[in-house]
């Protein structure tokens, strides 16, 4: 005896746990609309398929195995009724594909009203048939027509895309529903797109380029095709323009055109590199004088000019003069090049040492001051300090203000050797009363000021009558 495998409850309203593919039914008064790519399945009491419809039903699959009966035993008669099944569905690009139909009794197959298979007899086997079609680009109809007349019943058909790659040439669609959404805070750029149609894809892969060239880097599906329809990904922080497209890849390799580029603008995050050859040279004062070379990178905007870490300046030039420093102090420089977006580099440093101190030699003494006919002749110690540059001889004579208060006006009048001890300051022998110093000045020209209280002074009236007022 044949198990037959009945499905009487399609003859209501309710809806059916999968059996067979059947998946919903509805009588045939009321009207059914099947979402591609599922199939609407209309039942007949007849082999020719004609009139109204006794049964409609929505079904995923066509694989039916009615045994020896109806598919719905209170609406169909055992033997002599028919099915047809139509679906109509986007099949993207297209390309090459299988279908096969097994049935018994008779069953049919067409692609846009042509048909491709045609098995129409009554047979007391399963027949079957399997055929090879390229399928065009876009939205096509299936329709498969079936008939039992006598004995078993059963149909099966199915289509099904080749995927080897040395049949299949037919690139994907490009995806569509393209767009971007960059944030600038995360430096996050999201890709979305819609689900690309094709039966035989294998996923997606998304692409980036800098703006300007031609050169593509996959960021997306770079080992295997991404299966989702979005995808986020970290652009350089170089604050560069950057274009995305999406590419979608089938099963047998084939990749689709890219789809229409979309632009980003990443934020700049990424520092430039450091000044090099970064040198200090020590001028007198002391000053320091920096020079250094710029990096390579076209957006440094300025330099910042450090002494012991602290900020002492910001400069567009690729130098810094007149640092004043401390004799005897050990300073290190640092200078930063910033970006247009403020994007500090690296450190470029060097030391410098300056020499000396701030600490004037002490004052001469034995200073001795003899009137002679040719002048004044000067004598004293000579400062022994390792650092006495030199000395300088000044004279001072008495003068009176505009309210006739006297003051001693000095002025200089010879430089002298560390080592010399005397001077013979020749001056006209006029009787006037004088005083004369002698200032030890060092090597980073520290030196006594005339008016020190510590300054050794010593008077003398030059020889002769002094001059009538």
């Amino acid at each position: 005896m044949i198990t037959r495998t009945r499905l009487s409850a399609l003859a209501t309203t309710a809806a059916l746990v999968a059996s067979g593919g059947l998946l919903t039914a509805t009588p045939a008064a009321a009207a059914v609309t099947c979402n591609s790519p599922w199939w609407k399945a209309e039942y007949y009491a007849n082999t020719t398929l004609t009139g109204t419809p006794k049964l409609t039903t929505c079904d995923s699959v066509i694989s039916e195995n009615y045994g020896l009966g109806d598919p719905a035993v209170t609406t169909l008669p055992t033997d002599n009724f028919g099915v047809r099944w139509t679906l109509t569905r986007d099949f993207g690009s297209g390309g090459p594909f299988t279908f096969t139909a097994e049935a018994q009794d008779g069953v049919r197959v067409s692609l846009d009203g042509v048909r491709k298979i045609d098995l129409w007899k009554n047979n007391s086997t399963t027949q079957k048939k399997t055929v090879d079609l390229t399928i065009p680009s876009g939205r096509h109809t299936i329709v498969v027509h079936y008939v039992t007349w006598t004995g078993a019943a059963n149909v099966k058909v199915a289509y099904t895309p080749r995927t080897s790659a040395t049949v299949d040439k037919v690139r994907p669609l490009a995806p569509a529903g393209f767009t971007v959404a960059y944030d600038e805070t995360l430096n996050k750029v999201t890709s979305r797109w819609t689900a690309n149609k094709e039966m035989d894809l294998a996923g997606y892969r998304v692409y980036r380029r800098l703006t300007g060239t031609t050169a593509w880097s996959r960021v997306g599906g770079t080992t295997s095709p991404l299966t989702a329809t979005t995808f986020t990904n970290s652009p350089p922080p170089t604050g560069q323009a950057y274009a995305y497209e999406i590419r979608a890849v089938d099963k047998a390799g084939n990749e689709s055109v890219g789809t229409v580029d979309l632009p980003i603008t990443s934020v700049d995050r990424t520092a430039p590199g450091a000044p090099t050859n970064l040198k200090a040279t020590l001028q007198s004062g002391p000053r320091a004088t920096l020079t250094w070379t710029a990096p390579s990178a076209t957006d440094v905007a300025a330099y910042r000019v450090y002494a012991d870490g602290v900020l002492v300046d910001t400069v567009t030039d690729t130098g810094y003069r007149d640092y004043w420093m401390q004799h005897g102090t050990t300073y290190r420089f640092t200078v930063k090049a910033v970006d247009r977006a403020g994007n500090a580099s690296a450190a470029a440093a060097v030391s410098l040492t300056t020499e000396g101190d701030w600490v004037a030699p002490a004052p001469i003494t034995g200073l001795k001051a003899t009137p002679r006919e040719d002048g004044v002749f000067l004598e004293w110690t000579p400062n022994r300090e390792l650092d006495v540059k030199h000395v300088q001889v000044y004279k001072a004579v008495q003068e009176e203000d505009g309210d006739g208060n006297p003051f001693w006006s000095a002025h200089l009048v010879e430089y002298l050797g560390p080592e010399d001890s005397s001077f013979l300051h020749g001056s006209e022998a006029d009787g006037e009363t004088v005083i004369y110093t002698v200032i030890a000045v060092d090597k980073w020209n520290n030196m006594l000021s005339v008016s020190d209280p510590d300054m050794n002074w010593v008077e003398v009236t030059e020889l002769g009558t002094p001059e009538a007022g």
